[in-house]
């Protein structure tokens, strides 16, 4: 496992300290891995609500590959 020292705004400080206090997270590192956890799967549910989109809106493609080449 490797450490990253980052500069934190004191409003990030104080939110990361506010979910050690809370026990959300038992220690700032914690809080720190737990945040990153959950911005990359709010990233992954908004990748697949935009495809959901698309499809819905009929910019996706659907059906054979081979087939699909042969009609474009």
């Amino acid at each position: 496992m490797s450490t990253l020292s980052v500069p934190l705004t004191p409003e990030l400080e104080k939110a990361i300290q506010g979910m050690v206090k809370s026990g959300i997270a038992s220690n700032k590192a914690e809080a720190v891995r737990m945040a990153i956890k959950f911005f990359s799967e709010e990233q992954a549910i908004q990748t697949v609500l935009q495809a959901e989109r698309e499809l819905k809106e009929g910019k996706i493609l659907r059906g054979d590959l081979h087939q699909l080449a042969k009609d474009f």
